[in-house]
């Protein structure tokens, strides 16, 4: 219960420092923002880097071991999963290439919840998932050589880097995969949520 409480600290936190990134990026500036440099100011994207910290660390289950991977071979995807930053990731938007990374606070693959999983639409990442299928087959890989099996059940190409539905924990166990649709920050996202297999 204190991880879905703090995932859910974490989420409207990533809408918010999603949404002062995309003010910023269509060139708006946030109220609090225009105020002058004082050393009693803390800026909206001081105090959202801070409360990202704290809701990460609040929960943080454990980290992933080397070893998992996430498979999806009709796309040909076939990357590492590791832990994500959400500072690095979301709010400084630096995420690394070459994997796939598990949203902080999101469910531990296996295990009850939403396992919350984004990687860059680029050749040899999530590029492919644009051509995604109902029905199409994820795996994700276990470290002593098993897998997990999921089922793509939806696919929403369009949705607003607002929006924070796909993030929230679920009761059943599944699997939502992210990438983008192009190279602004304010560009929608193209969101998959797969069901794990009987």
């Amino acid at each position: 219960m204190r991880y879905r409480t703090a995932l859910g600290i974490a989420c409207a936190t990533l809408g918010a420092v999603l949404l002062v990134a995309s003010m910023a990026s269509h060139g708006e500036t946030p109220v609090a923002a225009a105020q002058p440099a004082s050393a009693d100011v803390e800026y909206p994207a001081d105090r959202l880097a801070r409360i990202a910290r704290a809701a990460e660390a609040a929960a943080a289950p454990p980290a992933l071991a080397d070893g998992w991977r996430v498979v999806v071979p009709r796309l040909g995807i076939d990357l590492p999963l590791r832990d994500g930053d959400l500072l690095r990731d979301v709010a400084s938007q630096k995420t690394p290439t070459g994997a796939a990374f598990r949203m902080p606070g999101s469910a531990l693959p296996g295990s009850a919840g939403n396992l919350y999983v984004y990687s860059h639409a680029r050749t040899g990442m999530f590029l492919s998932l644009w051509n995604v299928r109902l029905g199409d087959v994820v795996e994700i890989d276990t470290p002593p050589g098993g897998a997990l099996r999921y089922v793509v059940a939806e696919i929403h190409p369009r949705v607003a880097t607002t929006d924070i539905t796909y993030l929230v924990p679920t009761d059943d166990e599944r699997l939502t995969l992210q990438t983008s649709t192009g190279p602004n920050v304010g560009d929608p996202r193209f969101v998959v949520i797969a069901r794990r297999a009987p």
